[in-house]
């Protein structure tokens, strides 16, 4: 259970990102989390794995409180949270296998990426992985030759080798197009249903939400907005999200 209690997040500049944010997600949800840009989103998710320092609040998962975690402890967790992000945050000029690879350095020994050797059990794991979402060909490739959907495959295979209990997905398919999206939010369905791995995904399109999502939170200005069903979006609802004028594009 991820318990998320009065969080809030105030910039240095006096931006309130985030505005006495309080939710609870079970195990094993996928979850989306939809609004403008600006409304929060990716600070929810960047503070839950204390990318950015919450300003005040707890975060509490399976009993850890995150927010008070050393730093000894926030590695320990690290592991166990993966991360994808929307600009993939690969190292382009090395092979698609030694970026996936690096998702298992917080369990390897330091002196081995020193010299750049890859234990042989951690090259079967990191193959496995990209098997697993269907570019085992690619691993030899120089990650600047894949396509971006390619890429953000990558970025799933890689935050597998952390074995994580919890994956957030900080909007993986913002620069991809349609049809690449739908395939990367399957992998992420995928490892939802076929390994229990919660799932927390921020998305622009209400389509993909309705798709894949078991539960949409929205936020406007730092606030929760909604929090249900993402069948229950009516369009009432979709205009307090988005605002009057805003159109919804549908992604089929």
């Amino acid at each position: 259970m991820l318990i998320i209690e009065n969080l809030t997040k105030v910039y240095d500049n006096g931006l309130v990102a985030l505005d006495n944010l309080s939710l609870e997600i079970p195990d094993g949800q996928f979850v989306s989390i939809i609004g403008l840009s600006g409304s929060g989103k990716s600070t929810l998710l960047r503070c839950i794995n204390r990318l950015i320092e919450p300003t005040k609040g707890r975060i509490i998962w399976n009993g850890l409180d995150i927010t008070a975690a050393t730093d000894d402890e926030l590695r320990g967790i690290r592991r166990r949270i993966g991360m994808i992000f929307q600009q993939f945050n690969l190292v382009k000029r090395s092979s698609v296998l030694t970026n996936v690879v690096s998702g298992r350095l917080g369990y390897m020994n330091p002196i081995f990426s020193l010299v750049n050797y890859v234990p042989a059990q951690e090259k079967t794991r990191a193959l496995a992985a990209l098997e697993r979402v269907g570019i085992g060909d690619r691993a030899y490739n120089s990650a600047s030759a894949l396509s971006g959907g390619q890429q953000q495959r990558v970025g799933i295979a890689r935050a597998l080798m952390q074995e994580p209990e919890m994956m957030l997905a900080d909007e993986p398919v913002a620069s991809l197009d349609p049809a690449t999206s739908h395939s990367v939010m399957k992998y992420l369905e995928l490892l939802n249903k076929d390994d229990g791995i919660t799932i927390l995904c921020s998305l622009h399109f209400l389509s993909l939400a309705r798709a894949y999502a078991d539960r949409v939170i929205a936020l406007k200005d730092g606030r929760l907005q909604f929090d249900g069903l993402p069948k229950d979006i009516d369009n009432d609802r979709f205009k307090a999200i988005y605002g009057e004028d805003a159109v919804e594009v549908e992604i089929h």
